[in-house]
């Protein structure tokens, strides 16, 4: 599948419930994307999936669907070299939260991490690539 399908894939909008932001939202949801990419370094794809709301999970079907896909599309969360957090904020009705990072060749990737809430937990809704500015010299 291609880059610009994966992103469309990840970039789905589904039915989550959004809350009010907080800080305790902004710590869970920090501690799931954090939870999910020690999943992947970890190779443990069957935790890595539980992550994923479930429009995500019905889509790839199986833990190893969905980790041929991130291995395939996204080898900078699979194995990220290093990670932070950006802003976490409001979007079209989801929250979105912000992660640079650091792939193994050391390139830097920015992207927004789709949330959605669910039984009470925060889950993955999708993820997209955000594209850097253009710079001119």
């Amino acid at each position: 599948m291609r880059r610009t399908g994966l992103a469309l894939i990840f970039s789905l909008v589904m039915t989550g419930t959004v809350m009010a932001q907080s800080a305790e939202d902004g710590a869970a949801i920090q501690g799931v994307i954090g939870d999910q990419i020690e999943a992947f370094k970890a190779d443990d794809f069957g935790r890595a999936f539980t992550f994923a709301g479930p429009g995500i999970q019905g889509m790839f079907r199986s833990p190893e669907n969905f980790g041929a896909m991130v291995r395939g599309g996204y080898p900078m969360v699979w194995r990220p070299q290093s990670l932070r957090f950006g802003d976490l904020r409001e979007e079209r009705g989801a929250l979105m939260q912000r992660i640079i990072v650091q792939d193994a060749q050391g390139m830097t990737h920015v992207l927004d991490y789709r949330m959605g809430f669910y039984d009470g937990e925060w889950r993955i809704d999708g993820v997209t690539m955000v594209r850097a500015p253009d710079v001119a010299a």
